[in-house]
């Protein structure tokens, strides 16, 4: 492989820039069926009309699998908040009014949300107590099919020279409750280390949509013990602490 320059690297995959194109390249170890099952929900999500990178090709290269997309040019909404930290307000609502633009698509041949948060919460790291209470709360939660992007953060928003916001990383990308999805957003601005910042995010997005806060903090647990599945292990026992918060203000 000889490509122009890394644009990132990650636990289990490193992603390269050649020309228009983006190769995203899987450790060797990587499961084939999780980088098909991503390369089709990407292009499944492309038909919904949002402005994402396009798949182009799924190939092998020096026995790795590559999922290769087009380059779009531009800085991380994330970058932008750090070089300007003056308009922070301004990209946070602009963070949200996309975020609410997703759920407002539908995706029906997705996987659907809450059948993939049942399997991640049998897999969690949990007593079987709570495990029964994260599945009974989880079953009685209302049942949504609106598009969930599942990985929603500043970092896979890429705004062009242009100022066209594209969305990134559709690997988690699920049919169900946008509630879910936002108590994700959430915690990984916590799991930033970003309080403030969680807290600004989720009061602006209850406040635009009129949903109420302490419905989205109802999915904390069930979905910090989904998430706990994989990663870090310091990731894993944060989220893991979040797993019995169950009363909220």
């Amino acid at each position: 492989m000889n490509f122009d320059r890394i644009i990132a690297v990650r636990t289990t995959k490193t992603i390269y820039r050649d020309g228009h194109r983006v190769y995203k390249v899987f450790d060797e170890n990587y499961s084939k069926v999780d980088v098909l099952n991503e390369a089709l929900n990407q292009a499944r999500v492309e038909e919904v009309g949002l402005n994402i990178p396009k798949i182009l090709e799924v190939t092998t290269i020096d026995g790795k699998w590559v999922i290769v997309l087009e380059y779009i040019k531009g800085k991380t909404l994330a970058q932008l908040m750090e070089e300007y930290p003056e308009k922070y307000d301004e990209y946070l609502n602009l963070f949200v009014d996309l975020q609410i633009e997703v759920h407002q698509k539908k995706c029906q041949l997705l996987t659907k949300l809450k059948d993939k948060m049942n399997r991640k919460i049998e897999q969690a790291d949990i007593d079987a107590i709570t495990r029964y209470e994260l599945h009974t709360r989880l079953e009685g939660m209302p049942k949504h099919n609106k598009l969930c992007h599942g990985d929603f953060n500043p970092s896979n928003i890429i705004i062009t020279d242009d100022g066209v916001p594209y969305i990134l990383d559709w690997a988690h990308a699920t049919q169900g409750n946008a509630s879910a999805d936002v108590a994700r957003t959430y915690l990984l601005f916590y799991l930033e280390g970003k309080v403030e910042q969680a807290n600004q995010y989720l009061d602006m997005f209850c406040q635009k949509t009129g949903i109420a806060k302490s419905y989205v903090q109802k999915w904390l647990p069930i979905v910090a013990a989904s998430q706990s599945v994989k990663g870090k292990k310091e990731e894993r026992e944060f989220l893991l602490s979040w797993v019995n918060v169950t009363d909220y203000e």
